[in-house]
């Protein structure tokens, strides 16, 4: 009678999702619900307890990477990622059940409570992610270590290649001019910092992170450039940092920021900004209306996370005294970063292993596959948010981009450092 119960709960759940490719769900008693087009991809998953089936109904969002850790639901053909594509390319036009409906208004009366990113609760975020063994990030990285989403001009690039234009069009949209101070808010291990010293010229580049792990890399790699003397390093809050500066960049940071603290960031910038400044902004971001961090990954990835739409952030821009000079919008960029991330990490899953445990692994690969499958299939993409105190800082057009990045790649090709990555294309 049970069984009966769960199956036709499972038949329920996944009908509506699966409306192309083939899904074959397991049951734990061995009855196979089969669901799709019988077309691609393909992909077949078991249940291994009646109590594996409960979680994942009452709560899809937190359980099913949780079960998948657990091997309570296990993939016997196929990937993880190809389930999650599965179930996630339809599911915008499926309303969810009331249950989920119930728990996400829960989780939206808790955001204040996951995200009050204080000094020292951010510290501990960014430890919990970032300050992983350094050996983790090398099996999957390009070599500059950008742990953030990459720019594909063509569509064909490498990695190497692509995220070597991010930091090209990041520069470009910066208006950078020699000799300037730049600070980096949220540095990771220095590849922006360096890059704009070395290739746009800046006179001093201060990075700022609160991971210990990226700040030994950043100073160690510094070390290595003919440009060390014009880079700083420090764990340091953004709060704390005492400016000004002629120009300000932050990549991938803003994201651990918390709507709570989007005043205080704002604010922070337009004190730190000379008057004739500008900020290039690049984080997550949701298309929609204001939402919870996915409970799967404020457990597990990034506590403390949040992926703001425009009209959280923008508000917070105005009252800052801050001007909107530029939005772009990045779409599907990180997913095809991630994929690329994806495959990297699963040629060398093994050493993965050997540096933590199967269970880890089975996380970071759910990790990757779950964001791969968000940036394709639901609603969030990449900004690039240029902001200025003075409208005039910046040209009335953006036609002055493709020229300075133009004038960028052909000093990238005068150095050894940029030179062999330059016009890169395959990406495996």
């Amino acid at each position: 009678m049970f069984d009966a119960l769960t199956d036709g709960l499972l038949q329920r759940a996944f009908e509506p999702l699966v409306k192309t490719g083939r899904l074959d769900v397991v049951t734990p008693a061995g009855k196979v619900l089969a669901f799709g087009d019988q077309g691609l991809p393909q992909a077949r998953i078991r249940f291994t307890d009646q109590r594996a089936v409960i979680h994942l109904l009452r709560d899809p969002d937190l359980n099913f990477g949780e079960m998948y850790m657990q091997e309570r639901i296990v993939v016997e053909q196929g990937s993880v990622y190809d389930v999650l594509e599965l179930v996630l390319r339809h599911a915008r036009q499926v309303p969810d059940s009331r249950m989920v409906q119930f728990l996400d208004a829960v989780r939206m009366k808790l955001i204040p409570l996951w995200q009050n990113n204080l000094r020292g609760k951010s510290r501990a975020n960014v430890a919990h992610h970032y300050d992983l063994d350094d050996r983790l990030y090398q099996l999957f990285l390009d070599e500059d270590r950008q742990y953030s989403c990459a720019y594909f001009e063509n569509g064909n690039e490498s990695l190497e290649a692509a995220q070597l234009a991010k930091k090209r069009h990041i520069a470009a949209k910066l208006l950078l001019a020699p000799g300037q101070r730049v600070l980096d808010i949220g540095c990771g291990w220095g590849g922006m910092a360096r890059y704009l010293a070395e290739i746009g010229e800046a006179g001093h580049v201060k990075g700022v992170t609160l991971s210990t792990e990226q700040l030994e890399g950043a100073r160690r790699r510094a070390l290595q450039t003919p440009v060390a003397d014009r880079l700083e390093y420090a764990l340091e809050d953004y709060r704390d940092t005492r400016g000004p500066f002629d120009r300000i960049v932050s990549v991938g940071m803003f994201e651990h920021v918390g709507s709570r603290f989007h005043d205080a960031f704002f604010q922070q910038c337009f004190e730190l900004l000379a008057e004739d400044g500008v900020m290039l902004l690049h984080f997550i971001g949701n298309f929609e209306e204001p939402a919870f961090n996915n409970p799967w990954i404020e457990r597990y990835i990034f506590p403390g996370g949040n992926l703001p739409s425009m009209s959280e952030f923008t508000p917070a821009i105005e009252r800052s005294g801050l001007l909107v000079s530029d939005i772009e919008v990045l779409r599907l960029h990180y997913a095809s970063t991630l994929r690329i991330w994806r495959e990297r990490f699963l040629a060398r899953r093994e050493e993965a292993r050997l540096l933590y445990d199967e269970r880890f692994c089975r996380m970071w690969e759910f990790y990757l596959s779950m964001s791969e499958t968000a940036f394709r299939y639901q609603d969030i993409a990449v900004f690039q948010v240029q902001l200025v105190r003075n409208q005039e800082a910046v040209p009335l057009t953006r036609n002055y981009v493709a020229p300075r990045e133009a004038a960028l790649k052909a000093r990238e090709r005068l150095s050894p450092r940029y030179a062999h990555i330059v016009d890169q294309t395959a990406h495996r």
